[in-house]
């Protein structure tokens, strides 16, 4: 049932796209010196990769309840609780009331920042430039340690005692990828792993699972022979004894890639803005259940997708992905 509920958002998020971008490309295209890879409603006169926010001030927004959400995961519920220290924090920074909403998947994160309902909210790495482009999203923070470090790696995980040693092992395997959006769960394998002598669904049969979680799992259940997964995720999984770590090791692992983007909605009023980042740059992860659950964060750290996306987008382009409702969707 909830892929099928995911299947139906997805589709309407197609067709709401469609008719917003319609109904309004013609009048803006004009208007705008600049566009990239950015939807037709929005512009990038500063070419900073980002939508602009309006110029008519008419059409920004302050609203008095803010919607916040953070990128799916297999228990919403779980998380909710974890975020309730920020989100106590945000409200009293920007003294608004603040919701978290529990999205149950990329395309309906996505789609509700574009629709105007969700105004702050975290996006996993990969599904991160589609929030650019298809919502006016604009990240701003990342989760970092105390001297400014932030990231995680693409890990290739397969049983303790399995025969695989190499990714060249994975030849006539079967491989769990979590989804066609996800950055280490599909895309970074499938851009990086040819180099190191396999190539996805040409090699090895893909088996997309849904989440870094249900890769694991699936790893350590044998249902999979292995699945590159994201680090942070794994690990906060072991923390929470979701799995035993003996039970697996890692075959690979990459360099460092940027972790969950944190995003406002770029319609937001600047003067909002600046206490929302406010919020996030003068929370104290220590003594909390946000700290707690992710472990060796410490801050907030100020980014630019311009800059800390750049590898992201690389990849993605090397993959042939587009930035339409019809590839998150995927």
């Amino acid at each position: 049932m909830s892929n099928l509920l995911a299947r139906l958002g997805s589709a309407a998020f197609v067709t709401s796209f469609a008719l917003s971008s319609f109904a309004f490309s013609s009048a803006h295209a004009a208007d705008c010196p600049n566009q990239g890879a950015l939807d037709s409603i929005y512009c990038d006169a500063d070419g900073d990769l980002v939508a602009d926010a309006p110029s008519d001030p008419a059409k920004l927004s302050n609203p008095d309840t803010l919607v916040f959400a953070y990128t799916p995961v297999e228990d919403p519920a779980v998380y909710a609780d974890i975020w309730a220290p920020f989100i106590e924090h945000l409200e009293t920074v920007t003294g608004k009331d603040v919701q978290f909403f529990a999205v149950q998947s990329n395309s309906a994160e996505v789609e509700a920042m574009r629709s105007g309902r969700l105004h702050i909210a975290g996006f996993s790495t990969g599904p991160t430039p589609f929030a650019v482009n298809l919502a006016g999203a604009v990240p701003f923070a990342i989760m970092g340690s105390e001297d400014g470090q932030f990231g995680y790696r693409l890990q290739l995980y397969t049983q303790a005692d399995s025969d695989i040693q190499t990714p060249e092992d994975l030849k006539g395997k079967r491989v769990a990828h979590t989804s066609p959006t996800s950055n280490s769960g599909n895309q970074a394998p499938r851009a990086l792993f040819p180099a190191l002598g396999v190539v996805p669904d040409q090699d090895y049969e893909v088996i997309y699972s849904g989440s870094h979680d249900q890769s694991m799992l699936g790893v350590v259940a044998g249902d999979y022979d292995a699945a590159p997964v994201a680090s942070e995720v794994v690990e906060r999984m072991a923390e929470r004894g979701l799995y035993d770590s003996e039970e697996v090791r890692i075959v690979w692992e990459s360099d460092p890639f940027p972790t969950t983007s944190f995003n406002y909605a770029h319609d937001l009023d600047p003067a909002l803005v600046e206490k929302i980042k406010e919020a996030f740059f003068s929370f104290d992860f220590k003594g909390n259940k946000l700290g707690e659950e992710f472990e060796g964060v410490s801050k907030f750290v100020p980014i630019t997708y311009k800059d800390q996306w750049a590898v992201i987008r690389q990849i993605q382009a090397s993959n042939g992905v587009e930035y339409t409702p019809q590839g998150l969707a995927k």
